[in-house]
C-alpha cells in the first residue's frame, strides 16, 4: 500500500447480453414455481458512505412469479453463460491488525474469539475468505523487521514475530473457514540482501538471489509446518514503489529471473507446490510488470505459475479483461486496494469495487488492512488514512470497543453468500443499478446489487422464465440468493474453468444464512 491519495475508482459498465429463455431452459433442468428470494441490504447514511444504518439486515422475502417483467431497472440472469471460478475475498493480517487484536492487551480473549467468529465464520459472521498476509514488516506494522537478520545466508531464519501474533490468528481463521486462501507477498527483502543494506528501497543483489529463494521456502515451510497452508504467493509486493517504508526496487527482467532461477528452484527441492502470482500491482503496469512475463512459456507454463495478481489504486479495471483476451488461461486475482479517509464515498467505491473486479474475471476481492486503530494505525510510514474492516480501539475512552465499519458490511455482501468454488454467471449490468451474479457449488444463486443513485430504483430480475420485483432504496446494497441444490453440477466457465467442489474439509452454508 502506498501512502499517495488516489481517486475513487471510476463506474466501469460492462454490458452482456441474456441468452433467450428458450436457451435457458434448455440449459438447465426446469425450477419449481414460486422460488422464494431472500434478501439483505445494507444502508449508510452520511456522504462519505461511512456511518452504517443498516448492515447486511435480512429483510421480508419475496418469490419469483411467472413470467418475464420489466422495472426501472431490469436484471437477467442467465446460467447457461459462465464465467471463472470465485477463490474468495478477504484482507490481510497486517502486524498492525494482527498485534492490535491479539497481544496488545486492547481485547479481552472473549471478545477476540468473537471478533473473528464475526469475520471468519461462513455462518455466524461473513465468512471471509482470502487472506494477503505481509512476509515480514510493511507500511501498516509497529516497525521494521525481516524474518532473518544475519548477513550471509538464511541459516537463522525464524518466524518468531509472526508466531506471537499473525500466525495464531491466521491458523484461527482457517479453523474457522477451512476454504479459507492464503496468499503471502513481501515488501522487502531481509536488509542485508540488498545493495543499500536497508528496509526500504534498495536492489537485491544478485549474489543473494538463491539465498532468497530459500527465504520464501523457509517461510512456507514453517506456516505449513504449523498447520497453516500458504497457497499463493507473490515475488514483491508493488515492485518498484515506494519510499518511506519497507520496500525494494525491481525490473521485469530481475523478477523473470529470480522467479525461475531462484524462487522455483528452492520450492521444488523443498517439495512446495504453493503457486506464485505476478505483478501484484496496479493495473497500469500490466505492460510493464505483467505482460512480459506472460508471454514468457517458461512462466506461463510451468506448474508453479498461478497467475497475476492485480491491485486497484491506478489505471483501470478493464486491464484485467485485456490480459484475460490476451491470455485467456491466465487467472486473475485482486489483491489490494485499501479503503481510507480520500475516498468521498466508501460504501460506493467498495460494492463497485467488487461487481468490476469480478465482472472483470477477478477470482478474488482482497482489501488491505482488516483492522487499524482509532488513529488508522499503528503505522510505520506509508499510508496514514488508511481504514479496515474494523477499527479497535487502542488507548482511548472506547479502549477495547470493536467498531465494524462499512467496508466488513460491502465485503459480506459477496463473502457471506459466494462460496469459494462458485462460478460467475451472466448478467446485463445496469448504470443504474450496477450487478453481478453467482452459482454456488450447490446449485444456489446469489445477485449482489448496488443502487448508484439517489432514488428508489423498481428493480426486477428475470431468470429461468421467472421474476420478481424489488423496490431498492437509493444508494444501498443489496444481495439476493435463491434456489437449493436442484440444477446439477456447473457447467465449463466461458474462460476454460470448471465450478469445483469446496476444498476437502470445509463445510457448507445452509440456504438460510443468519445476519452477521
Amino acid at each position: 500500500m502506498t501512502s499517495v491519495h488516489r481517486k475513487p475508482l471510476g463506474r466501469l459498465v460492462i454490458l452482456l447480453s441474456a441468452a433467450s429463455l428458450a436457451i435457458l431452459g434448455a440449459a438447465l433442468p426446469a425450477q419449481a414455481a414460486g422460488e422464494t428470494v431472500d434478501i439483505w441490504l445494507t444502508t449508510t447514511s452520511d456522504p462519505g458512505g461511512r456511518v452504517v444504518t443498516r448492515g447486511l439486515e435480512q429483510q421480508a422475502p419475496v418469490e419469483f412469479g411467472p413470467g418475464g417483467g420489466t422495472g426501472q431497472a431490469t436484471i437477467g440472469v442467465d446460467e447457461s453463460g459462465t464465467f471463472q471460478e470465485f477463490e474468495g475475498a478477504g484482507a490481510s493480517f497486517t502486524d498492525t491488525a494482527a498485534w492490535l487484536m491479539n497481544s496488545s492487551g486492547a481485547l479481552s480473549d472473549a471478545t477476540r474469539e468473537d471478533t473473528m467468529r464475526r469475520l471468519f465464520d461462513p455462518n455466524a459472521g461473513i465468512g471471509l475468505s482470502f487472506l494477503r498476509n505481509p512476509m515480514g514488516s510493511s507500511d501498516l506494522a509497529r516497525f521494521d523487521y525481516s524474518f532473518d537478520e544475519t548477513c550471509c545466508d538464511v541459516g537463522d531464519f525464524s518466524i518468531a514475530h509472526d508466531l506471537a501474533d499473525v500466525l495464531p490468528l491466521t491458523k484461527r481463521a482457517k479453523e474457522l473457514n477451512p476454504a479459507m486462501k492464503i496468499m503471502a507477498s513481501p515488501w522487502s527483502a531481509p536488509a542485508w540482501m540488498k545493495d543499500n543494506g536497508n528496509l526500504h528501497q534498495g536492489w537485491l543483489q544478485a549474489q543473494y538471489y538463491g539465498e532468497y529463494g530459500r527465504y520464501f521456502a523457509k517461510y512456507v515451510q514453517e506456516y505449513q509446518a504449523r498447520g497453516v497452508p500458504i497457497d499463493y504467493v507473490s515475488p514483491q509486493n508493488e515492485p518498484g514503489c515506494c519510499p518511506g517504508y519497507p520496500s525494494m526496487q525491481w525490473n521485469t527482467e530481475g523478477l523473470v529471473y529470480f522467479t525461475k532461477n531462484a524462487l522455483w528452484p528452492a520450492f521444488r527441492d523443498a517439495g512446495i507446490g504453493t503457486k506464485t502470482l505476478v505483478m501484484d500491482w496496479n493495473w497500469d503496469g500490466y505492460d510493464t510488470w505483467a505482460r512480459p512475463q506472460l508471454q514468457d512459456p517458461q512462466i506461463v507454463g510451468d506448474p508453479l505459475f498461478g497467475g497475476i495478481a492485480w491491485h486497484g489504486y491506478g489505471g483501470d479495471v478493464s486491464a484485467q479483461t485485456r490480459a484475460h483476451d490476451e491470455f485467456p488461461d491466465v487467472k486473475s486475482y485482486d489483491t489490494e486496494h485499501s479503503g481510507g479517509t480520500w475516498i468521498g464515498d466508501q460504501q460506493a467505491e467498495d460494492m463497485l469495487n467488487i461487481i468490476d473486479y469480478t465482472r472483470n474475471w477477478g477470482r478474488s476481492v482482497v482489501k488491505w488492512s482488516l483492522a487499524v486503530d482509532q488513529n488508522s494505525g499503528p503505522h510505520n510510514g506509508g499510508c496514514d488514512v488508511c481504514t479496515g474492516l474494523i477499527t479497535v480501539h487502542n488507548g482511548d475512552g472506547q479502549h477495547g470497543q470493536v467498531d465494524y465499519e462499512i467496508e466488513y458490511y460491502s465485503t459480506g455482501h459477496l463473502t457471506k453468500f459466494v462460496e469459494p468454488g462458485a462460478v460467475r454467471i451472466q448478467t446485463n449490468d445496469d448504470p443504474a443499478v450496477r450487478n453481478v451474479a453467482w452459482r454456488n457449488p450447490d446449485g444456489s444463486k446469489a445477485l449482489i446489487a448496488y443502487n448508484t443513485t439517489d432514488a428508489t430504483q423498481n428493480v426486477v430480475v428475470n431468470w429461468a422464465g421467472q421474476s420478481f420485483a424489488y423496490d431498492l432504496p437509493a444508494n444501498t446494497a443489496a444481495t439476493f440468493t435463491w434456489g437449493a441444490a436442484t440444477t446439477g453440477p456447473a457447467g465449463a466457465s466461458a474462460g476454460g474453468d470448471e465450478a469445483a467442489a469446496l476444498p476437502a474439509g470445509s463445510t457448507r452454508r445452509p440456504r438460510r444464512r443468519r445476519a452477521a
